[in-house]
């Protein structure tokens, strides 16, 4: 037997559970922290790290007495963070910004530079990430940074993912050097590839930009899969989270692959971790490069496999977005939906409210709903937009299927599916095979079977995942709602591609124009 803790670092908050080998989940605890965003500039996101750090030993002091454990019983613990968000630090290991949070935008022109440099250049690492780098990805917010805080350039010692930033504190790793960096973070965001040398080499990025001169051996390290050790619980973190000092702390990844593996993912399947945003994420047994899906990194997911990822640049937040300018809220404003039927608003809802994230990595968009008449209800809205995310969730997996990518299960985890069965259905519905749903939360579990490994309590993923994992609610499609999606999916697909690609002629300029004109408004008040 053994008692680990899994640490789930989300975009608004961090969750602590502990969890028993042989007992399963024994609590959870849960602590905010503030994002931090400016109405004038709608691409701003940061946080805190030092504010994420002091709500991890609040929630872990709390789950330890929930649990009505001792601290010494942890065996293990293990990190998993949003990403790609970004840190620049100094000496020690000292933040010299916050963090570039995954949903910061702020770096679309750098990532427009650095996609053109990859194919003027011929990086063959871009074909790895769909053919186009994001503003919500390492280089793109790295640079932004040198080309904004002149002042700090010359502190400046290398940049890090939260995963790793929050692991090598935990271990009180203070040399840039010696921590170890995670796989799945620097493979998926960051270029980086073993079989192409690993990071671009210096050459291609000071043709990016001159700034990035040195930068590369600034990020060189021991690049690692999340079945080695990271390092050990630091005396000084120990005390302050109420545990065992010496503990091991596996290397991190990203929350919404260790969402996937705690959903029970396994190879060929497709996992839509569904919160804030949508991270789609997979396993595959062979290489499959697809167009506009933004990674396929040996070892991410699991330490054995290639994993695959995709996504939705923002979900859980349309609707929350839809609820507030209602003045009311997300649980409030779902109250009947069960009863509308495939359709029955009239709307179609483009959901780029945050911009593309899969498949086309744009993030120069902004929602769009057709249809509107002088009936049309705030929640009409809502089942609309829940339509439209199944709809650009199809668009993700048709682009898959057609590259190559066999998907033998979908299953929807993250934060929403557990609370949305007319979610669940839709999604059913809309991709027309079944989806399979957690009967319990997965959030942190992840975390927990990697912790399992560190700690020795099972050999392998799967061991632990027979183990821990939940069982899973189906949701079949409805044949009837599958015929008229399957008539509103044609139209989607034809919007979707004539407003989202900026080379369209009919369309393209419309919402990079809007945001534009929008943004020169803003900076003249």
């Amino acid at each position: 037997m053994a008692i680990v803790a899994g640490i789930d670092f989300g975009t608004l908050s961090v969750r602590v559970s502990i969890v028993d080998s042989e007992r399963g989940l024994l609590a959870t605890a849960l602590r905010e922290y503030p994002l931090h965003r400016k109405r004038e500039d709608p691409e701003y996101a940061t946080q805190s790290h030092d504010d994420q750090m002091r709500a991890l030993a609040s929630a872990t002091r709390e789950v330890v007495e929930k649990a009505h454990i001792t601290g010494d019983q942890v065996q293990a613990l293990a990190v998993d963070t949003t990403g790609s968000s970004v840190i620049p630090v100094g000496k020690n290991l000292e933040p010299l910004d916050e963090y570039y949070l995954w949903c910061d935008h702020r770096a679309k022109a750098e990532a427009a530079e650095i996609t053109e440099a990859a194919h003027r250049e011929g990086l063959r690492a871009i074909e790895w990430c769909g053919g186009v780098y994001s503003s919500e990805w390492g280089f793109s917010k790295l640079l932004h940074w040198l080309r904004h805080n002149p002042s700090k350039r010359a502190g400046f010692v290398s940049a890090f993912e939260h995963c790793d930033m929050a692991a090598a504190t935990l271990c009180g790793i203070t040399d840039p050097r010696k921590v170890k960096r995670s796989v799945c973070a620097m493979g998926h965001k960051w270029l980086w590839n073993p079989d192409l040398g690993g990071l671009p080499s210096e050459e291609f990025l000071v043709k990016v930009d001159p700034l990035f001169a040195g930068v590369r051996e600034k990020l060189e390290g021991e690049y690692v899969t999340s079945d080695q050790i990271a390092g050990k619980l630091s005396a000084f973190w120990a005390e302050k989270l109420g545990l065992q000092a010496g503990i091991p702390i596996p290397v991190g990844a990203f929350d919404a692959h260790w969402d996937a593996i705690g959903a029970g993912c396994r190879t060929e399947d497709m996992v839509n971790v569904v919160g804030t945003s949508t991270c789609i994420i997979g396993i595959t047994p062979s290489v499959n490069l697809v167009p506009g899906v933004c990674g396929v990194v040996q070892g991410s997911v699991h330490p054995r496999r290639t994993g695959i990822e995709a996504g939705l640049s923002a979900v859980g937040d349309i609707f929350n977005a839809i609820a507030s300018r209602a003045g009311t809220d997300v649980a409030t404003l779902s109250l009947g939906l069960e009863k509308y039927q495939a359709g029955q608003s009239g709307l179609l809802r483009m959901t780029w409210d945050n911009g593309d994230r899969t498949v086309l990595v744009n993030a120069n968009l902004g929602g769009i709903t057709f249809g509107w008449n002088l009936q049309s209800t705030v929640q009409d809205e809502l089942f609309a937009a829940i339509e439209g995310t199944a709809f650009h969730t199809r668009i993700i997996l048709d682009r898959m299927a057609e590259h190559g990518v066999n998907i033998k299960r979908v299953i929807n985890a993250g934060g929403i599916p557990q609370k949305n069965n007319v979610l669940n259905q839709i999604y059913a519905n809309v991709l027309g095979r079944p989806v399979l749903v957690p009967s319990r939360s997965v959030v942190s579990l992840g975390s927990a079977i990697f912790a399992f490994l560190a700690a020795g309590a099972f050999k392998t993923v799967e061991e632990a995942q027979d183990k821990i994992c939940p069982e899973h609610a189906v949701f079949t499609p409805e044949t009837a709602a599958e015929r008229v999606y399957h008539t509103l999916y044609a139209l989607y697909q034809r919007l979707y591609f004539a407003f989202g690609q900026p080379h369209d002629a009919r369309f393209g300029d419309v919402l990079p124009t809007l945001i534009q004109v929008a943004r020169r408004a803003n900076l003249s008040l």
